[in-house]
């Protein structure tokens, strides 16, 4: 496919979205390229994958990578998930360091900021979440400055905003537009994401998983899109969703089945928006014991292992 021509001072590059669980790196990638291509939940670690969100604007294209939130791993999905975040780092143009505003910086913060000075790669800070900042001006005061004391060494710059609100988005990209280089498209501009539909519809039932169940089962879910069969007033697709053990798989499917139910219609009402036409959802529930301390079955279920 052949990409626009671009114009000598047209910017162009890779920006990682880096921190630790739960800082809404995934709601800013949604938000800044103005569609849901990442899953969002309360529970930490929603994102595994390394997914790209592609923001065309007329002066430049910033191909953002969402990453795994870097935390401190249990089992080897997730050392898989960290190595595969810190990774992202050094093979960017540029990383924001996205944090939680809301409260002050703490061991994982440093442990983050200083993995990205090592790295070597140009960086400024996210204040994320200044919708929720307390009323105490002097608390809020106290959060900024224990980010910048932290940024200020390595002459990273600030950027407050919500993702949530779009409150600052603006700023945002303008600031990581001012850091990049002259360059092509990378992709064509019509495009959102680099991931395909099958991809983004595992990642929609996951969701539902994550925000509908509770307990030990979030965190042991893999889901396989096994066949999307394309009709003409109809797509149908069929997944199994993968769990550790029995008692999740119950949980999972509940009394009479009445979860599995309720996970696949939001599933697919959310495959719908997707795909702008009707879906029809099959789900099954298989138990895969220990996959996520398995290498074969982490490949198998589609997890990367770059490093």
């Amino acid at each position: 496919m052949l990409l626009p021509t671009t114009a000598p001072d047209f910017k162009s590059g890779f920006v990682a979205l880096i921190g630790r669980p739960n800082v809404g790196k995934s709601t800013l990638l949604n938000a800044l390229v103005g569609q849901k291509i990442a899953i969002t939940s309360p529970v930490a670690q929603t994102t595994r994958h390394r997914l790209q969100g592609i923001l065309t604007m007329p002066h430049a294209q910033i191909v953002l990578v969402d990453t795994p939130g870097i935390h401190k791993p249990h089992h080897l999905l997730g050392e898989t998930l960290v190595k595969n975040a810190v990774s992202a780092i050094a093979a960017v143009d540029l990383v924001i360091w996205v944090v939680d505003s809301t409260v002050p910086a703490g061991k994982g913060d440093r442990f983050v900021a200083d993995a990205i000075h090592k790295a070597g790669t140009p960086a400024l800070v996210g204040l994320n979440k200044i919708d929720i900042l307390s009323p105490d001006p002097q608390g809020s005061h106290l959060n900024l400055e224990s980010y910048s004391s932290i940024a200020s060494p390595y002459g990273w710059d600030l950027c407050q905003f919500s993702a949530l609100t779009a409150d600052g988005l603006d700023n945002l990209k303008q600031m990581c537009c001012d850091r990049l280089p002259a360059g092509p498209y990378y992709y064509p501009p019509e495009l959102v994401t680099d991931q395909p539909e099958r991809f983004i519809m595992g990642e929609l039932i996951r969701e539902q998983i994550l925000l509908l169940t509770r307990e030990e089962v979030p965190h042991s879910v893999a889901v396989s899109i096994d066949r999307v069969d394309e009709q003409p007033k109809l797509t149908a697709v069929l997944a199994t969703i993968y769990v550790e053990r029995d008692s999740q798989k119950g949980i999972l499917i509940g009394k009479k089945g009445k979860m599995l139910k309720e996970i696949g219609t939001k599933a697919r009402e959310q495959m719908q928006k997707l795909i702008l036409g009707q879906v029809h959802l099959e789900l099954f529930v298989k138990v895969q014991p220990k996959w996520r301390s398995s290498r074969s079955q982490i490949v198998d279920l589609g997890y990367s292992m770059e490093y």
